[in-house]
C-alpha cells in the first residue's frame, strides 16, 4: 500500500494501489518516459506548423494549398479521428473495469477502423490535389503542407500498426502488466495524435477555407 506521502497512480486500467513501491516506481517512470518522447514530438510538430506559416506567400505563382480544400472531406477527417480517441478511451475504461479482452479486442478494432477511414479520407484529399497539379514541389507553400499534414497521417499509419502489435499481444499474453503498459502508452501516443489534427484543421484548414 502506498504510504501517506507517495503519489498514487492514477493511469487508466494499472491499478497497483496494492504493489510494492519499487513496482509502481518502474511503472510510473516507464510511462513518464513515453511523456517526454511526446513532448519531443510535439516540438516536431510545433517546427512544422511555424514552417507551413512562414511559408504560406510562398506559392511560385501555382494555386495556394487551400483553394482545393473540402470542408465536407476535412470535417469527415475530424470526426473520424475524435471518435477513434473516444474508441480508445473505451479501451482504457474496460482496463479499468477489469473487462474480458473480447471487450479490449473490440474497441481496439473499432479505433483501427475509424483511423484507417480517416487516412483513406486524407490520401483522397492528397491524391485530388496531385490531380489538379498541386503537388509537393510546386512550391514552398505545397511542400509546407504536404510535409506537416503528411507527417501526422505517417504517425496515424504507425499507431494503427501498434493497434495490430497489441491484439497480438493481447492474443499471446492476455492482460498482463507489461500489455497494460503498453496500452496505456499507446493511448497516450492516439490522444496526442487527435490533439495536434485539432490544431492542423483549425490552423490549416479552417483557417484555409476562410482566407
Amino acid at each position: 500500500m502506498a504510504g501517506v506521502n507517495e503519489p498514487e497512480l492514477l493511469h487508466a486500467g494499472l491499478n497497483l494501489a496494492n504493489h510494492p513501491p519499487e513496482k509502481q516506481a518502474q511503472v510510473e517512470s516507464d510511462v513518464f518516459g513515453f511523456w517526454v518522447f511526446l513532448m519531443s514530438d510535439a516540438i516536431l510538430f510545433a517546427l512544422l506548423f511555424a514552417v507551413y506559416g512562414t511559408m504560406l506567400d510562398a506559392t511560385a505563382g501555382v494555386p495556394a494549398p487551400h483553394t482545393d480544400f473540402k470542408f465536407s472531406s476535412s470535417f469527415l477527417e475530424t470526426l473520424a479521428l475524435l471518435s477513434s480517441s473516444f474508441a480508445y478511451g473505451m479501451v482504457s475504461l474496460n482496463l479499468k473495469l477489469g473487462a474480458s479482452r473480447r471487450w479490449i479486442w473490440g474497441w481496439l478494432g473499432v479505433t483501427f477502423l475509424l483511423g484507417a477511414w480517416f487516412l483513406r479520407l486524407e490520401i483522397g484529399d492528397f491524391t485530388d490535389m496531385v490531380a489538379h497539379g498541386e503537388t509537393a514541389q510546386a512550391s514552398g507553400a505545397l511542400s509546407a503542407f504536404f510535409v506537416l499534414v503528411g507527417t501526422h497521417g505517417l504517425h496515424v499509419t504507425c499507431g494503427l500498426i501498434w493497434i495490430v502489435i497489441m491484439a497480438v499481444q493481447l492474443a499471446i499474453h492476455g492482460i498482463d502488466e507489461r500489455v497494460k503498459i503498453n496500452l496505456i502508452r499507446l493511448g497516450l501516443f492516439w490522444h496526442f495524435l487527435d490533439v495536434v489534427w485539432v490544431a492542423i484543421f483549425t490552423i490549416v484548414y479552417l483557417r484555409g477555407l476562410l482566407a
